[in-house]
């Protein structure tokens, strides 16, 4: 009994603040704290945030057939994955958050981590795939046509949903843990901890890297020859190369924004079990949230950097696709 008290002192002094202990068993606190109050606010806000400016997006690319191309489809699949982080992984979240899953062990919880692994599985993936799409833009213009295509296009879609699918499937077979690891750690835990991070994020993530730094070898090299051409050449070739290397500025700022909201938590993952201090559950909630962010990021930089999903973003949200028929509009 005596071990029993000690062990559930040390969760309350560890306890997020919207929970507390009642005969020995870890659940919402009946009177929530001030601090619990402005986290739930916080992530209420972030959620509605996430949901409607990945609505927007979606809107936009579905609705104007100026945005209908193969690169624009795998943005319209990845503003699905991040809406469904503010519909399911936010809401779920504040229910089941990091730190109650981590004693309670619900199948609520794993439901959570299924989700919250499949949708930041699928965004990797389709980031991945927008990287290849962009290889063949930049680094192979006279074959992008013919290589990248709507149906090409609807391959990588389904290929990184597949995977996320199988991947969060696996997440409740062979369970996971939010980089806890107790005393020794078993070769399960290894596998879900270590292998999962490094198939589903680490490597993805080297690839892209390396294909990012291609294109912009390649992008130097086509900018150095267009000086070397006639001025009437000049001005066509340098619009086109200008304009392909204004969206891979932009998906690679995407990407960016993604590898530093997913790499701290990740790097916990990995480390964790192989070290014999546990990461504060503070720690593990902060990196866990600074994931799910990324999410509520991505339509902002759409809108920042490309003017006709500002032109369409405007449209949208005053009413005026409502108001006729605008789906061949110029954006401009």
């Amino acid at each position: 009994m005596e071990e029993e008290f000690n062990k559930t002192t040390n969760i309350a002094f560890e306890m997020h603040p919207c929970y507390e202990v009642d005969n020995f068993a870890y659940k919402h606190a009946s009177i929530p704290s001030a601090e619990c109050l402005v986290i739930y606010i916080s992530l209420g806000f972030f959620s509605l945030v996430t949901t409607c400016g990945n609505l927007l997006v979606i809107i936009s690319v579905s609705y104007f057939k100026q945005l209908h191309t193969p690169t624009n489809s795998l943005i319209l699949s990845l503003a699905v994955a991040d809406l469904l982080v503010g519909i399911l992984i936010f809401p779920f979240s504040m229910a089941f958050t990091v730190t109650s899953c981590v004693y309670q062990e619900h199948f609520l919880c794993q439901i959570r981590d299924s989700f919250d692994v499949a949708l930041c599985t699928s965004s990797i993936l389709h980031l991945c795939c927008i990287s290849i799409d962009r290889y063949y833009a930049v680094c192979k213009p006279l074959t992008y046509t013919v290589r990248i295509n709507d149906r090409v296009a609807a391959i990588m879609i389904l290929v990184c949903w597949s995977v996320a699918v199988m991947i969060g499937s696996a997440i409740i077979i062979a369970g996971y843990s939010q980089g806890k690891c107790e005393g020794s750690c078993s070769v399960d835990v290894l596998l879900a901890n270590i292998m999962g991070p490094v198939l589903a994020f680490y490597l993805p993530a080297v690839i892209m890297l390396s294909i990012y730094l291609k294109i912009f070898l390649v992008a130097q090299k086509q900018a150095r020859s267009i000086q070397n051409t006639t001025c009437k050449s000049r001005k066509s070739g340098a619009t086109v190369v200008r304009t392909e290397r204004k969206a891979t500025k932009t998906l690679a700022i995407v990407m960016g924004v993604f590898l530093l909201c997913m790499t701290p938590y990740f790097v916990c993952v990995v480390f964790q079990p192989l070290t014999n201090n546990s990461t504060p559950l503070s720690v593990i909630e902060a990196l866990n949230w600074l994931t799910l962010s990324n999410s509520m990021l991505n339509p902002f930089i759409y809108a920042f950097f490309y003017s006709w999903f500002r032109s369409a973003f405007r449209m949208i949200i005053s009413g005026k696709i409502f108001q006729g028929d605008f789906a061949n509009s110029k954006l401009l």
